[in-house]
């Protein structure tokens, strides 16, 4: 079989199988055992096994749980509540007030988590109801917390960008470096939109009242948060200092996140078993879409996929820069179909080589690749980040609304992404 045409089988295989409601690790993962024993009989098994090994050998990897519990840790520990309290006291009588202050607490939580599900339901429980109760235009307040709980997937220290920095081989620090300055962009846009509306539209968010701002706990809820912030500022320090790998800054990271709960008389036999079950459920799913994305692009490479893939893309008598936007736009309609770590394994080891290229920086790309998986978790049909919040939201508010709501920020994303495509320096200023 041609290239061309088992290109075209696999494409349709792997549509046919996800309609058919079958989880992407293993519509991958048979696909690639298939093409496997086709191209190379029996001993293809052996092929798809040696792919699999190579990837997850990554010593890397082990950051990924070891953030995932520290993210687990600071969550069931009351971080989030008071990292709410203490905003409200410091906030101002500036109309859209409590939006902002929401906007500020999802930057927070996404340097201390980067985990966006996890986002998105706090902010939904704590943040959602007060907004609401307070008066605010529920279309408002449903897109900040959407978009800003989405900024976990952008702001170190982000699951997306360690994966696509072990995808892309490319380093993770630089990739946390970068990132920085592009996601406060995207969280500033979304502050000035906030405050926009709000001004043209006095209604849409009432001024709080003086003994709601006195309700926040002031200084008592500040000490509360100061050991959490404090960690994380020494976690992402040791990083970027050259102090620790990626790694072993997530293993201190997860031990001072166990002393947090403990210095807040939280910490139990109970919260360590819950935290650990869920770094496993999650460690699980990247792990399996690991497996099988790894098997397949490992197999379609060995018989020149990839080359192929890279050719089409290289051939197309585009500027550079066309060309990524051409990658974007595919990264953008697979991420509404599409996990963001399928896409991520499944087309970074054709783009990142013909970004290498054209002469352009892999560090940049994986920037937009995240900016992209932004935009991915609020865009219908399948926004990850509207259907988190809609199992927290009330009933009245349904599905539809959550992704009217989103539109405008959706734009937004859009907008920093096409500025950080056109002038990298915003991503690279402090990496170069």
């Amino acid at each position: 079989m041609s290239i061309e045409w088992l290109s075209l089988a696999i494409a349709i295989a792997i549509v046919v199988l996800m309609m058919l409601g079958v989880p992407l690790a293993f519509v991958t993962g048979s696909i690639a055992v298939v093409v496997a024993l086709t191209m190379f009989g029996a001993s293809g098994l052996t092929v798809v096994a040696s792919q699999v090994f190579s990837l997850v050998n990554e010593y890397l990897f082990v950051a990924v749980p070891m953030f995932l519990l520290m993210a687990t840790f600071l969550e069931r520990s009351g971080v989030a509540h008071d990292l709410y309290d203490a905003m409200n006291a410091l906030g101002r009588r500036v109309r859209g007030g409590v939006a902002l202050q929401t906007l500020a607490v999802a930057v927070v939580l996404a340097t201390t988590t980067g985990i966006v599900g996890g986002e998105v339901v706090l902010l939904g429980v704590i943040a959602l109801p007060q907004m609401l109760r307070l008066g605010y235009d529920r279309k408002l307040a449903i897109g900040t917390i959407c978009a800003g709980g989405a900024l976990g997937a952008m702001i170190p220290p982000s699951i997306v960008l360690i994966v696509y920095g072990i995808t892309a081989s490319v380093s993770v620090g630089d990739l946390f470096t970068a990132a920085f300055l592009p996601g406060f962009l995207m969280a500033a846009l979304y502050a000035l939109y906030i405050v926009a509306r709000c001004r043209l539209d006095p209604a849409m968010a009432p001024l709080p009242s003086s003994e709601a701002l006195a309700a926040a706990g002031g200084g008592e809820a500040l000490r509360k948060v100061a050991l959490p912030l404090a960690l994380v500022a020494a976690v992402l320090g040791s990083i970027y200092g050259g102090v620790a790998s990626i790694t072993e800054a997530a293993a201190v990271g997860a031990f001072g996140a166990l002393l947090c709960a403990w210095q807040r008389g939280r910490l139990s036999f109970a919260l360590m078993r819950d935290a650990a079950l869920q770094t496993m459920r999650t460690c699980g799913m990247v792990l399996w879409l690991t497996f099988g994305a790894a098997a397949l692009i490992g197999v379609y490479g060995l018989v020149g996929g990839t080359r192929f893939a890279g050719g089409l893309l290289s051939g197309l008598d585009l500027p550079p820069l066309a060309v990524v936007a051409v990658m974007m736009a595919v990264v953008f309609l697979l991420g509404m179909v599409m996990d963001w770590i399928g896409i991520c394994l499944l087309t970074m080891p054709i783009f990142v080589p013909v970004v290498k290229a054209l002469g352009l920086d892999p560090i940049w790309f994986g920037v937009l690749f995240c900016m992209n998986v932004q935009v991915a978790y609020l865009s219908p049909p399948f926004g990850p980040a509207a259907f988190f919040l809609k199992g927290v939201a009330p009933p009245d508010i349904s599905l539809q609304e959550i992704f009217r709501a989103v539109l405008p920020f959706i734009g937004l994303q859009i907008v920093a992404l096409g500025l950080v495509m056109l002038f990298p320096g915003i991503a690279l200023w402090a990496v170069r």
